[in-house]
């Protein structure tokens, strides 16, 4: 089956499986606003709203709700929603988004060529710009680091250095330690696509 097709299914099952859940029980759990018709959650600093009877989402923009069902957003969204822990808490120790998986996962985050780290490298100023444009916060470390939070006070980290003759420039994915605790590795790689996604659109 195609690539696409495959990440429909998964989409398709991620909001099957928030619809068994308990909703009352994930307001409290997040102290959630909600509606008769509606979950509203906070993600990557847009207000998104799930559908109660169908886990469908959208997010508030310009005053109009538009059409949130991308992959990344459902995936990471309504795992988020579904796999957090009761007992979670935020240790406030980053750790390499590698180092949460297996050995056989890492190369996923070491290709040799990064279009994004690329168009980082034409244009740091615009990165800076579109990292504050989405309540980034400067963070110490590398050539332009910042943080911002994904969900209910969870932290995600980019990290960037530029190229030079020698090496590509790069970018690396810090997580909270007990990121686990929220979020599932594989799902890890939905919220940075969704995160790279978001930058690129406010860079130049």
């Amino acid at each position: 089956m195609a690539r696409g097709g495959n990440y429909l299914i998964q989409a398709f099952q991620a909001k099957q499986r928030f619809l068994t859940y308990d909703q009352d029980r994930l307001t409290a759990k997040f102290r959630l606003k909600t509606d008769a018709d509606f979950l509203y959650v906070n993600l990557l600093c847009k207000l998104y709203r799930v559908s109660r009877k169908t886990g469908d989402l959208e997010y508030r923009e310009g005053g109009v709700w538009l059409d949130g069902n991308s992959n990344e957003e459902v995936m990471t969204l309504l795992d988020l929603l579904c796999d957090s822990r009761e007992d979670r808490w935020i240790s406030g120790r980053w750790k390499n988004m590698q180092s949460f998986g297996l050995q056989f996962h890492q190369n996923l985050l070491e290709e040799q060529r990064d279009p994004m780290a690329e168009a980082i490298d034409r244009d740091p100023e615009g990165f800076r710009a579109a990292c504050l444009a989405l309540g980034g916060e400067p963070m110490t470390g590398a050539d332009i680091s910042f943080s911002f939070e994904v969900f209910d006070g969870l932290p995600i980290a980019v990290q960037f250095w530029h190229g030079d003759e020698e090496f590509a420039p790069r970018l690396r994915y810090l997580w909270d330690e007990n990121a686990r605790m929220y979020i599932r590795y594989e799902t890890m790689y939905f919220a940075v696509n969704l995160l790279l996604r978001r930058l690129r659109e406010k860079m130049p």
